[in-house]
């Protein structure tokens, strides 16, 4: 069973993919050897995430696929906790694999993202842009989103 919703891309901190005024190169670029490290191999999706709003409604992440602690990616902070849940992208007509991308806040030093974001580490998508709708396919088991209001 999966949850499906609606959602709109948005401009994020554009740190992911970088560089970016506070890293001289992009996060993932420097975390997914991590990731794959630990068991998640990542190498094959974009390196950058998708900020999708599903505002009004919000998110939780409750039970993800993984989640990987002290990940000391950077000498810039601290390591940081992440964890990820696997997701499916439909734009356009076509489909594209995915992972919900999850720093856990209470490890983050900065660029925080509200809980009506969804920051997504997806396959290249050609042309998508900010302003774009798309749908989410997401394992209900693994993210709780919550109704927001109108």
């Amino acid at each position: 069973m999966q949850t499906i919703l609606s959602g709109v891309v948005v401009e994020g901190y554009r740190v992911a993919s970088g560089p970016s005024k506070d890293y001289p190169y992009g996060s993932l670029e420097k975390q997914i050897p991590l990731f794959k490290e630990r068991g998640l191999n990542l190498e094959r999706f974009y390196p950058g995430t998708l900020n999708i709003s599903i505002a009004p409604a919000t998110f939780e992440l409750t039970a993800p696929e993984y989640t990987f602690r002290q990940v000391a990616w950077t000498n810039l902070h601290p390591p940081e906790d992440f964890s990820f849940s696997r997701c499916t992208l439909k734009f356009k007509g076509s489909e594209y694999a995915g992972f919900i991308y999850y720093p856990h806040p209470e490890t983050k030093k900065r660029h925080f993202e509200s809980d009506s974001i969804l920051e997504v580490i997806s396959m290249y998508i050609p042309d998508i842009k900010y302003g774009d709708k798309l749908e989410l396919q997401l394992n209900p088991e693994e993210i709780r989103i919550r109704a927001g209001r109108k």
